[in-house]
């Protein structure tokens, strides 16, 4: 069940959990099942949980590096992925 009233609760959901609450709420948004007052609640809600899975995408991102190599392939290190 999606709570709409308030999205507090959003900030301690797993990306996974966000996530597919996300797609509940798509696929509802999608079928046309619900009324128009709703649709709004739903949908503002659905942009908070967008917001996090992208904050959350963002830090894991932040957090994954790049193993370097020699020539003769051994690990000779890490460095940001993005450097």
């Amino acid at each position: 069940m999606i709570a709409m009233a308030d999205n507090d609760d959003i900030k301690t959901l797993s990306f996974e959990a966000a996530l597919a609450q996300l797609e509940e709420i798509v696929g509802k948004l999608e079928s046309g099942r619900a009324p128009l007052a709703e649709s709004i609640a739903i949908y503002e809600r659905g942009e908070a949980l967008k917001a996090h899975c992208e904050t959350l995408l963002r830090t894991a991102e932040a957090r994954i590096e790049k193993i370097t190599l020699s020539r003769d392939g051994k690990p000779t290190g890490i460095e940001p992925l993005d450097a």
